[in-house]
């Protein structure tokens, strides 16, 4: 092993990650043929096969699983020492790679942009997607940190609360609701709802707020984004419950009112996930940091008139 190559083994991450040839030689701007090249050599110098191509599946060897386990390990060593040597020559310099929930996507730009401002020296890599694919990348220890509203219950990790996501009944402007108050739960359960796929971190939270009601939710048709409710729920076709912050763009919006429904809004947090038995790269305290300083005040700034946000300092 003395003669395998850091860019050997990150030909090899990246197809063993991928499970694909192409897809790893698009993200490495390389040619296939190189990366083909590349893995071939590896193979020579184990010994031993990494991988087993089948049709035009690959599949990893249990020798492969053992050594993506070992450049993951590596990679994660080395950009912690890069951060280290740019920590004590007084620079801020590195790679976060941070991964959120889709509803994420509404804040966390906004606070990278502030991120970017003080730390100009830190790249960051932005991955948003799914629960279920953050979970699965999670599990694989594929990034820095992870932006989620639940953390999950089947992964040892630790989670650090850094902002309030409050869900809001959101309806058609001319709903006849639109114009009530403190209207009964039960009266929303007569209601069509538009929700989000099974799995999402917002559908788990109103399921288990109805259950413990006793109620039953009336399930329309099933959206895969916010983008794709909000202008479901303008057209009339039900009703929804989605983040508050998926409203900061909107707040003047003609077409959508937020209800005032008894018991809402639910009270969730945004939490910064990570695994438990994980070492938290320097970069990565670094924005943990900055995050929980200051990510509330920023969303004072940009939620502020919208029912359900509770400002920094109110109860």
């Amino acid at each position: 092993m003395n003669h395998v190559t850091l860019r050997q083994l990150h030909v090899f991450e990246a197809v063993a990650r991928n499970l694909s040839f192409t897809r790893a030689a698009d993200e490495l701007h390389l040619t296939q043929p190189t990366v083909s090249i590349q893995i071939k050599q590896l193979t020579d110098i184990v010994g031993l096969p990494l991988l087993e191509q089948i049709g035009k599946r690959v599949f990893l060897t249990d020798l492969g699983q053992e050594l993506l386990v070992l450049c993951r390990d590596t990679f994660e060593g080395l950009s912690q020492f890069e951060m280290l040597i740019s920590d004590r020559k007084g620079m801020k310099t590195g790679k976060l790679r941070l991964t959120v929930v889709t509803t994420a996507k509404y804040f966390i730009p906004r606070l990278l942009g502030s991120f970017y401002k003080r730390y100009p020296g830190i790249e960051v890599s932005l991955n948003v997607t799914n629960r279920e694919m953050i979970l699965h990348r999670l599990e694989n220890n594929e990034d820095d940190l992870y932006i989620l509203g639940q953390p999950p219950q089947h992964i040892d990790v630790h989670a650090d609360y850094f902002m309030e996501n409050p869900l809001v009944v959101l309806a058609p402007y001319d709903h006849p609701l639109a114009r009530e108050k403190n209207i009964p739960l039960s009266r929303l359960a007569e209601e069509p709802f538009l929700m989000r796929e099974p799995g999402s971190g917002t559908r788990l939270a109103l399921e288990r707020f109805f259950n413990e009601q006793g109620l039953a939710l009336k399930i329309r048709m099933e959206l895969g984004s916010s983008e794709a409710i909000k202008p479901a729920v303008a057209g009339g076709l039900g009703i929804a419950v989605l983040s508050a912050h998926t409203l900061a763009l909107e707040r003047n919006s003609q077409e959508i009112a937020i209800l005032d429904v008894s018991g809402f809004p639910i009270r969730r947090q945004w939490h910064a996930v990570y695994p438990a038995a994980k070492r938290l790269s320097v970069v990565g305290s670094v924005f943990l940091d900055f995050l929980k300083q200051e990510s509330r005040s920023e969303a004072n700034r940009y939620l502020v008139g919208i029912p359900g946000f509770l400002p920094v300092g109110e109860n």
